[in-house]
C-alpha cells in the first residue's frame, strides 16, 4: 500500500515546477488561476524570483501548494494514474493543506487564499528578528525534552518538529535559542540556528491562532473517502470538525512526521510518494525507516518510473 505525502516551507527553490509549466495547459492555467485568485503574478515569483520575495512565508506557503497540487493534477489527469488509491493523504506543516486539497476537502481557490492568510499570520505573529528556529541533531526526543525541562527556569523553547530519528527543531524567542544552543553544546548536542523568520508551531504564533480560527471557520470543507494523517496527532482524522480544529491547533503545535510515518507503516504502508518541489520529506522517511520505497516526484521522468 502506498501514501501520498507533501512538503511543507524550506522546499522551495526558484525555477519549481518549470518544466511541468512549460509542458502542459493544465499547469499553465492553475498557475493562471493562482495569479487571478491572489490578485498579483505568484507565477512569475515562483519562475523567476526572486529568491527573497519567494522566501517570504506569506509567499512561501501558497507557492509549494500550487507546485505540490500542479504535480498531482498531471500525475493523474495527464498520465492517468490513480493516487486516490493511497491508503493515506499527510503533509508537513503547510503540506497538511496541500494533502487535504488534493484530498478533496477543500478546493484549489481556499486553499490558496486561506495559505496566504496562514503565511501573513505566522510571519506577523512575533516582531521581525525576535523569534527563530534550532535544528537539533543526533539526538531524540525524550532527550532534548528533559534538557527543555531541566531548563524551564533558565530559558523558553519548544519542539516544533519531531522530524526523524535524529532531527528534531525547536522554536523560541532569540535570546532563549542562544540559551538552548548553550545547553544543547554542554550535552555535546549539535545544533544549527535556521535561517527562518519566525518561530513556528509553538505558543509564540498565539495571534495566528486566533487569525486562523475565524478564517477555518468561515470555510467550507467537503467530505472525502481520502483518509488524512494530522500533524498535531500522528493519527486519522475522523470527520470535519476534528479536521478544522485539528488545523487550528497546527500553528502552536508539535508537528509529529516521525510518529506520523510509522502510524502509517504499521498501518501496511510500504511506499511513499513525495508530491512537491525538493525531496525533504523522502530522505526524513528513509532515516525512519530504510525499508520502505519512496518515490520523489519533481519532473516528468520522475512520473514515467511511478508504479503503484
Amino acid at each position: 500500500m502506498f501514501s501520498v505525502i507533501f512538503p511543507g516551507q524550506g522546499s522551495q527553490i526558484v525555477g519549481m515546477g518549470k518544466e511541468f509549466h512549460e509542458k502542459f495547459d493544465l499547469v499553465k492555467d492553475l498557475f493562471k488561476k493562482a495569479d487571478d485568485t491572489l490578485n498579483f503574478s505568484l507565477s512569475k515569483l515562483i519562475l523567476e524570483g526572486p529568491k527573497e520575495d519567494l522566501d517570504l512565508t506569506i509567499n512561501t506557503q501558497p507557492a509549494i501548494f500550487l507546485i505540490s497540487y500542479s504535480i498531482f493534477q498531471v500525475v493523474k489527469n495527464e498520465f492517468n494514474i490513480n493516487l486516490n488509491k493511497a491508503k493515506y493523504f499527510a503533509g508537513h506543516s503547510l503540506g497538511e493543506y496541500s494533502a487535504l486539497s488534493c484530498a478533496g476537502y477543500l478546493d484549489f481557490f481556499n486553499t490558496l487564499k486561506i495559505l496566504r492568510i496562514r503565511g501573513d499570520a505566522m510571519q506577523n505573529s512575533i516582531p521581525a528578528g525576535k523569534g527563530g528556529m534550532v535544528a537539533v541533531l543526533g539526538s531524540s526526543v525524550e532527550i532534548i525534552e528533559k534538557i527543555l525541562d531541566e531548563n524551564k527556569n533558565n530559558f523558553n523553547a519548544h519542539i516544533a518538529n519531531d522530524n526523524s530519528e535524529g532531527q528534531i527543531v525547536l522554536s523560541g524567542k532569540n535570546d532563549d535559542l542562544k540559551l538552548l544552543i548553550s545547553a544543547l553544546k554542554e550535552s555535546s548536542i549539535k545544533s544549527i540556528k535556521l535561517p527562518v523568520s519566525a518561530p513556528f508551531h509553538c505558543n509564540l504564533m498565539n495571534s495566528a491562532t486566533k487569525i486562523m480560527t475565524e478564517e477555518l471557520n468561515k470555510l467550507s470543507f467537503a467530505n472525502s473517502k481520502n483518509k488524512l494523517i494530522s500533524n498535531v496527532t500522528a493519527d486519522e482524522i475522523n470527520n470535519i470538525d476534528d479536521l478544522k480544529n485539528l488545523l487550528i491547533k497546527q500553528i502552536e503545535n508539535r508537528v509529529r512526521w516521525r510518529e506520523s510515518i510509522i502510524k502509517m507503516i504499521k498501518n501496511d504502508v510500504n511506499h511513499f510518494i513525495e508530491i512537491g518541489p525538493g525531496k525533504v520529506l523522502s530522505g526524513l522517511i528513509k532515516r525512519i525507516n530504510r525499508d520502505v520505497f519512496v518515490n520523489t516526484i519533481n519532473n516528468e521522468e520522475d512520473i514515467k518510473n511511478l508504479k503503484i
